[in-house]
């Protein structure tokens, strides 16, 4: 039997979709997956619980094949940036990826399995999950404070919740919610290009925007809220996600011109265009600060880089990814000066002209580009009830709550507990992570009771290779490390108190997304699993 002819026998219209015959029923077992071809669309075909079901292959962040991803139960998860879906019905369990994927038709008949594909989704590998509208009659009010990932997954999460109440987000930014993680990657992208929903988007769904509004004040015993134009606007329920700044420089010369920082799209830009010949100096050796080092390598005259430790991402990635960072740039022709700092920026005509470090080295630049850190915006919560830590942290609960009722807090603001740190209290700036928040609380805000329990997921690019984390791994005591630094491809897995807490590769794929699934369903790996040269478990090839 012809698949179109199967497709008329059970009913359905071959101009409305398109069916083949994919493989036999015995090709897969239990727990397995496959990539699949359903005319010109791939589709993942997996059986669960003894039943099989089929979505799109490629996971609707990066479009990466799903194929290749792990399968744990009836969730899969992406091999390069985590974000799970579930198998059965497509929804997204796991950010950083935003929409759900298309489901498609399954059918077992005579031993052989047939997938149905919709023509109209052909091509279409994402779907927006349904969402409610608000219900004029229902006079209660949600505000999120902040226009980032936190609250407009909250926001998207209240209305699939079907929500009806009055959603009013209120950002000082002039843009809409956008990829924050593309600014130090895509430094030349136009805003309109990283937004991660369009204006038409909240209409449809009726929550309000608003742009260049600053809260001044927040009266956690009337529930307002205090704006810069004079606006005093009450709430039922609010969400604090107004995120952090990035640090400047506290030294003499810091405000001359041309010594920038990379907050925004419009900053990116600034960067991108300014360095063309120059001679430029980065502060900084986090991720953002060796990102843009490697994407203005090519355009700048030269390019000096100033950290404080004595390698890059020493506190977080380890000595050794960050000498093996260290060593590829210098072989590109970036010059480093390690345990040092700015005593002062030197200027002509209120320009930048040199850099004087506290060594007493002088390095001469046209550019200087800080990226040392960031601060948390909580200064308009000074005064109010709500508790924050002594960086200024907002405390929440495994809940997103404050300690003041109706009260909620999520994002880089936040120190929250990690469940895959045994509940300590952490401050972690990661795009997932802030997805993660805004979603629990939304959740909570409806009394769903749903405790926040996610495994910080993130990567960063240099010259093209992608280095993936997952995990917790500070204050790790041992490291083993597969494969080799110096190949540019490496599995290393951080331990501490005999577990593994946290894993970074290079050219491993799915391994750190084996690690993060393993965390997140609080399976211990061992040392002895972590030692062990069968590397099956992490779906690797001996190295």
């Amino acid at each position: 039997m012809s698949a179109k002819q199967s497709g008329l026998e059970a009913g359905l219209d071959p101009e409305e979709e398109v069916t083949d015959v994919v493989c036999d029923e015995a090709d897969l077992r239990d727990g397995e997956m496959m990539e699949v071809e359903v005319g010109d669309h791939n589709v993942l075909l997996v059986r669960c619980d003894g039943v099989y079901s089929a979505i799109s292959n490629q996971c609707t962040h990066y479009g990466a094949p799903l194929s290749e991803g792990v399968l744990s139960g009836c969730r899969v998860r992406c091999p390069w940036h985590g974000s799970c879906f579930n198998v059965k019905t497509g929804d997204l369990e796991e950010y950083p990826g935003i929409d759900c994927l298309p489901c498609h038709k399954v059918k077992v008949e005579n031993n052989k399995v047939y997938v149905s594909v919709k023509k109209r989704i052909r091509g279409q590998p994402k779907r927006v999950k349904w969402m409610g509208v608000r219900d004029q009659s229902v006079s209660h009010t949600v505000m999120l404070l902040g226009g980032g990932a936190a609250c407009l997954m909250c926001a998207e999460t209240l209305r699939q919740e079907n929500y009806g109440g009055r959603i009013i987000m209120v950002s000082r930014d002039d843009l809409l919610p956008y990829d924050k993680t593309r600014l130090s990657k895509v430094m030349n992208a136009e805003s309109d290009s990283l937004l991660m929903r369009r204006m038409d988007f909240f209409h449809k769904h009726d929550i309000e925007v608003w742009l260049k509004k600053e809260a001044l004040s927040i009266d956690t015993n009337k529930k307002t809220v205090t704006f810069d134009d004079g606006l005093i606007q009450s709430y039922d329920q609010i969400l604090i996600a107004t995120g952090c700044r990035a640090k400047g420089l506290d030294c003499p010369g810091a405000n001359l011109e041309r010594v920038l920082m990379l907050e925004t799209p419009e900053d990116a830009r600034c960067v991108h265009y300014a360095c063309t010949g120059c001679r430029t100096v980065i502060v900084g050796t986090s991720f953002i600060g060796m990102e843009v080092a490697a994407y203005l390598l090519d355009t700048s005259s030269s390019m000096t880089v100033i950290g404080s430790s004595e390698l890059p991402y020493q506190k977080t990635l380890g000595r050794e990814i960050g000498k093996v960072t260290m060593t590829m740039l210098e072989e590109k022709g970036v010059t480093f000066y390690m345990n040092d700092a700015v005593a002062e920026v030197q200027g002509k005509n209120r320009r930048v002209k040199a850099v004087k470090l506290k060594s007493g080295i002088t390095i001469e630049a046209d550019l200087l580009i800080v990226a040392i850190g960031v601060s948390p915006n909580s200064e308009f919560l000074k005064g109010s009830r709500v508790r924050m830590d002594s960086k200024n942290y907002v405390i929440v609960d495994e809940y997103m709550r404050t300690n003041i009722t109706d009260v909620y807090c999520a994002g880089d603001l936040t120190s929250f507990p990690l469940k895959m740190a045994k509940g300590q209290k952490v401050s972690l700036g990661h795009w997932q992570i802030a997805q993660a928040h805004g979603r629990i609380a939304a959740l909570n805000m409806l009394c769903r009771e749903v405790e926040l329990n996610t495994v910080p997921y993130y990567w960063t690019v240099l010259f093209g290779r992608t280095i993936r984390y997952a995990g917790y791994g500070e204050g790790y005591t041992e490291m083993v490390l597969k494969g080799k630094f110096e190949n540019m491809k490496f599995l290393a897995l951080y331990l501490k108190d005999g577990e593994v807490v946290a894993a970074a590769g290079l050219n491993v794929e799915p391994a750190v997304s084996v690690v993060a699934e393993r965390l997140a369903e609080g399976r211990v790996i061992t040392k002895a699993e972590a030692e062990s040269d069968d590397l099956s478990w992490l779906k690797l090839e001996p190295m």
